[in-house]
């Protein structure tokens, strides 16, 4: 399934956010039933950014008095594993997926509703929340999440180092020339659309997204090709820390990587590149787990983050794009130059958002990627 990328394109984030520059929300109204109940809300997310719990919460616990209690859990699998266990024994009220798996822990029953009314749906960018990603967020026609942050994963490279092609590729991920880190099934999409795009594949690689034995058809050749061309991998990588270490400490050239490692690195000779076929696009926010104790307290962390200084805080922290209007112009220049440098009209237009992906198709790329390491 194809979706727009205009509707989230960066151009639409720069257009949406010197709009509402003007129109900085009213300080937010706090229900009472938050005030009067535990005043906490336990929150599982990334780990990786301090900022976090360092600036953004207690900026959170400020504004509203409720504390946030922070569990920090590498990458989506992960995330995805405490959840299911959560379901019987409780303890996590919000959890921050990315907008591909919210149809997988919808049909897992993991999902509780957002109530719209406790929330400030006006105050997201045109496109995050609507569109094609409010259609997203919205699996059985109820708001089931609600944007966070948003950003990409394309090429960090050594500038000095790094051997590139003309213009640059996802295929010089695989030229034995560089040494890479690379995420497992990322690697693998990146070798099916390097494989697309230069016509070697039988059909599209969309296909395997929608149809389970096409999928099986292009991971197949996906896999085959990408083991061939391991030798090059130095470090794996699933979450910000072994990214970074990846290049830092294991000299790797080239990274298939998100934008926030790219950003970490900018003052260490790498730079961040879109390749040409087009970056990774990720689209981050809350959901609601079906037995959260704190629903109040959930609303008002979600709404916190859809105001400006909520989502300018949250986009700082992970070196991304806010989710709110008027939230750019709170944010530090320095991020604004990094994207800016990046993403020119023609790399935003080839913007390749990650499709939705069903339990199933997951637990079988889960296996690709499994492959792939111990090939």
């Amino acid at each position: 399934m194809k979706h727009s990328t205009s509707a989230f394109s960066r151009r639409r984030f720069l257009q949406g956010s010197a709009a509402g520059a003007g129109i900085l929300a009213a300080p937010a109204i706090i229900s009472s039933k938050a005030l009067a109940s535990s005043g906490e809300v336990n929150f599982t997310g990334w780990a990786g950014y301090p900022a976090l719990a360092e600036k953004v919460f207690p900026a959170f616990e400020a504004a509203t008095g409720i504390k946030v209690n922070f569990k920090e859990l590498p990458d989506q699998d992960t995330m995805f594993g405490e959840a299911r266990v959560a379901l019987e024994a409780g303890g996590i009220d919000v959890i921050e997926p990315t907008i591909d798996r919210v149809g997988a822990w919808h049909a897992n029953g993991l999902l509780g509703a957002w109530d719209e009314s406790k929330l400030a749906m006006d105050n997201y960018l045109p496109g995050l929340a609507d569109g094609a990603a409010g259609e997203r967020s919205r699996p059985d026609g109820v708001l089931k999440y609600v944007p966070s942050n948003w950003g990409t994963e394309a090429l960090v490279v050594n500038t000095a180092e790094a051997k590139l092609s003309t213009p640059p590729s996802l295929g010089d991920l695989f030229n034995p020339e560089n040494s890479v880190v690379v995420r497992p099934h990322s690697a693998l999409a990146a070798m099916g659309r390097w494989l697309d795009a230069t016509g070697k594949l039988p059909r599209p690689w969309m296909d395997g997204y929608t149809d389970m034995a096409a999928m099986t058809e292009l991971w197949d050749i996906a896999l085959a090709e990408a083991v061939k061309a391991k030798g090059n991998v130095v470090q794996w990588w699933s979450g910000e820390n072994e990214a970074n270490a990846g290049f830092i400490a294991n000299g790797a050239t080239v990274g298939l990587n998100w934008d926030s490692t790219g950003f970490n690195l900018r003052n260490e000779g790498f730079a961040y590149v879109a390749p040409v076929e087009g970056a990774f696009a990720w689209h981050q926010g809350f959901v609601l787990m079906k037995n959260a104790a704190n629903v109040e307290q959930a609303h008002e962390f979600a709404k916190f983050v859809s105001t400006p200084e909520g989502a300018a805080g949250w986009a700082s922290a992970f070196s991304s794009n806010p989710v709110a209007k008027g939230a750019s112009d709170l944010m530090n220049p320095d991020v604004a130059a990094f994207y800016n440098a990046t993403f020119n009209d023609e790399a935003l237009s080839k913007l390749w958002w990650w499709p939705d992906q069903s339990a199933e198709f997951l637990a079988r790329r889960a296996e690709y990627a499994d492959k792939y390491r111990a090939a």
